[in-house]
C-alpha cells in the first residue's frame, strides 16, 4: 500500500490509499468469471486498508514505479 500524497506518510492519523499489484504473465482467470481478463503488468487502484477498492484498476504499466507515478499524478502537494 502507498500514499497518494507522500507528505501524508508521517501523519499518524493517515492511512495509505493506493494499492499497486501485478498481474503475472501466466495469469488464468476463473472459468466462471464472465469479465475480460486483464493484461499482464502492474496496476493500481484507490483502496483503504480493510476496504474494497474504489472502481476498476488502472493499467497495465511496465513497472511498479510507473504505476505509482500514474496514481500520484495530479495530487496536490
Amino acid at each position: 500500500m502507498e500514499y497518494s500524497n507522500p507528505k501524508r506518510e508521517n501523519d499518524p492519523y493517515s492511512l495509505p490509499d493506493i494499492e499497486i499489484f501485478q498481474i503475472p504473465e501466466d495469469y488464468q482467470p476463473e472459468p466462471e468469471n464472465d469479465e475480460e481478463p486483464y493484461e499482464p503488468g502492474w496496476y493500481w487502484w484507490s483502496c483503504l486498508p480493510g476496504c474494497l477498492p474504489e472502481g476498476d484498476p488502472t493499467g497495465p504499466f511496465e513497472t511498479y514505479e510507473e504505476a505509482l507515478d500514474d496514481a500520484r499524478e495530479g495530487v496536490e502537494e
